[in-house]
């Protein structure tokens, strides 16, 4: 057993939930019962924080989560997080319970409010959990593939069916205003188009006459994955069948995205994640957010972190429309 001048620590998700989160969870709770620090879920991210909805965890609390979706901590946005009264109830929370530190698992939402609670004197460390893979500052955030391959196989599915129909799918993944999800998925199912927030102009002539000339080459089918960010989808597949006159169908995903058993990579990352944070917390650390770059997983200030910026892989952008428009016939 480590000695640690952290006593208590407490551990939140919020936001989003995300494949893995509980991963996290359970690494964290079972890492800071090894060095000797007692562990605090608290409820419903924020929201919980303040209102004071907080239970003791064990290492028995959370045995078998680590294959489980969702968040055993439950989640939810909080309003009360961006007014004064709100944060010095969240502190107040912390020091009535002998909190001496945090582990905030979510988005770029839980980092700002952490980083609101750092400012006040709490100790806060964050973990990136959020299928957007919207935080520029990581190459990995926990959930995106486990969301990624969720969307894959249901894309999948409804290629069979759009193919039998020899019908135009457009097909809405979420991401928000990320066009990660939708890329990836694209790529992996030979989509013949990918429309990310990033970059499309609302250009639908472009896609009416990429669907009239692979038609022509033979396709019988079109595949348009639709981001999040640009939605609409069942407007366009209004508007596209009456240009092309071919059958068109929009399909979007929705939540199930963020449902179902994490892949072998979220369980594997989000445990270090978190066993990470509270490894931070013990040496003293505060302010800081647990990051995956350049094939390591390091910690970074978190208000630099927030500060950095990343954009779409432009290799990958053209190389996803290379190959849908290369094909034979001509």
């Amino acid at each position: 057993m480590e000695n640690s001048k952290v006593k208590t620590i407490g551990i939140l998700t919020s936001g989003g939930d995300a494949p893995g989160m509980n991963a996290a969870i359970r690494a964290a709770t079972r890492r800071a019962i090894g060095k000797g620090i007692k562990v605090k879920g608290i409820l419903k991210g924020y929201d919980g924080l303040i209102h004071n909805e907080i239970r003791d965890l064990n290492g028995r609390d959370v045995s078998e989560i680590v294959r489980r979706g969702g968040t055993i901590l439950y989640s939810a946005r909080c309003m009360d997080m961006h007014t004064e009264e709100g944060l010095e109830r969240a502190v107040k929370t912390c020091r009535d319970n002998g909190i001496d530190g945090l582990v905030c698992i979510g988005g770029d939402g839980t980092f700002r409010g952490a980083i609101a609670l750092s400012r006040r004197g709490i100790n806060t460390i964050g973990v990136p959990g959020t299928i957007d893979l919207d935080i520029a500052c990581t190459e990995y955030t926990i959930g995106f593939d486990s969301a990624c391959n969720t969307a894959m196989e249901a894309i999948d599915k409804v290629l069979d069916t759009s193919t039998s129909h020899e019908r135009i799918s457009i097909i809405e993944v979420m991401g928000r205003n990320a066009g990660y999800i939708a890329l990836w998925c694209g790529i992996a199912v030979g989509a013949e188009d990918i429309l990310l927030p990033e970059i499309y102009d609302y250009d639908e002539e472009q896609i009416i006459d990429h669907i009239i000339t692979t038609r022509k080459k033979g396709k019988r089918h079109h595949i348009i994955i639709n981001a999040e960010g640009i939605g609409h989808s069942q407007a366009m597949a209004k508007r596209i069948e009456a240009a092309t006159g071919i059958n068109a169908r929009a399909t979007i995903l929705g939540h199930m995205q963020r449902g179902g058993s994490p892949t072998c990579r979220d369980r594997m990352y989000a445990t270090v994640m978190g066993a990470m944070a509270v490894d931070l917390l013990a040496e003293g650390k505060s302010s800081r957010v647990v990051a995956y770059r350049d094939n390591d997983f390091v910690d970074l200030d978190f208000e630099e972190a927030l500060k950095m910026t990343r954009n779409l892989s432009e290799y990958e952008v053209d190389l996803a429309k290379a190959l849908s428009y290369n094909i034979s016939g001509d």
